[in-house]
């Protein structure tokens, strides 16, 4: 997928952590970076009927990626945040973490809310972003330790693993997740939340 001149960079969202992080590279004209974003991980309240999956968004303006995926697929992306891999995958199967929410030209012009973001380079400048949400299934367990969400059996969870309780649309605070004891991530731009609790 890249050649010397293009270069694939994937931006990280750390789900306990506020402080942003640069990390750079140069071989040739290939580079990377990762940056965490805040995420929410605070304790709710009260419920309402979810999805059975994260509610998506029409948001393509353009640019352009190797990858052929739509608004609403999924994708499972590994490798390093400096060498990104992606492929396509199926929603909700054990491959899948990601689905992409929305397409943009630059990473920057993704909302600030998404869990992660895949974009590539030319020369250093980005040709097009993919905006992505870890693939959250209700029922279904992630774990969230290391560069890229997970999807593991909820039966034998990781270091930091998270069961979906409920999806909330039409709401982008955890007050109204079913259970004080839960936590959620809130999707401000929007409005929905994930409810989890933590394995």
């Amino acid at each position: 997928m890249a050649s010397s001149s293009r270069s694939v960079r994937a931006l990280v969202l750390a789900l306990s952590s506020c402080a942003a992080l640069m990390l750079g590279g140069c071989a040739s004209e290939v580079s990377g970076t990762a940056v965490a974003i805040s995420g929410a991980t605070i304790p709710a309240t009260t419920t309402t009927n979810p999805p059975t999956t994260t509610p998506q968004t029409d948001i393509d303006d353009g640019g352009s990626v190797d990858i052929d995926v739509e608004i609403g697929e999924c994708v499972a992306l590994g490798g390093t945040v400096d060498e990104a891999a992606i492929a396509n995958a199926t929603c909700g199967s054990a491959e899948s973490n990601y689905v992409v929410f929305a397409k943009t030209p630059t990473s920057a012009e993704c909302p600030e809310d998404a869990d992660q973001y895949y974009y590539e380079t030319y020369f250093d400048i980005e040709q097009g972003a993919l905006c992505l949400d870890i693939d959250w299934q209700v029922g279904g367990c992630m774990d969230l330790v290391g560069e890229f969400a997970q999807r593991i059996d909820c039966a034998t969870p990781g270091a930091d693993t998270r069961r979906v309780v409920t999806i909330l649309q039409g709401t982008s605070s955890v007050d109204d997740c079913p259970d004080p004891a839960l936590y959620g991530f809130e999707k401000d731009s929007r409005n929905f939340v994930v409810c989890v609790e933590r394995l």
